[in-house]
């Protein structure tokens, strides 16, 4: 069977709609101890995202671990030489 239907426009059963509005419910005021309870918690979130300051400056390397490091990059540059010339 190959026929279709086109839909019905028009109110929806499912879910079941209200036929009238909802009544308004009277609005709360805020409090004077809950504006104060959010101001608390602003400022404790402001002041908990502030930047933070640099403890110490950078470690300062001694003289001898730059030689290692120096020794250490020659000793590499030339096994890589020496390997590299190997696939020639």
């Amino acid at each position: 069977m190959n026929t279709r239907l086109a839909p019905t426009t028009g109110r929806q059963d499912h879910p079941p709609q209200p036929d009238r509005a909802p009544e308004p419910h009277p609005v709360r005021r805020v409090g004077v101890l809950d504006r104060a309870a959010m101001h608390l918690g602003l400022a404790l979130i402001h002041w908990g995202r502030r930047p933070v300051r640099q403890r110490r400056e950078r470690p300062v390397f001694a003289p001898e671990s730059i030689q290692a490091r120096r020794e250490l990059d020659r000793v590499r540059d030339q096994y890589l030489v020496l390997k590299l010339t190997q696939f020639r």
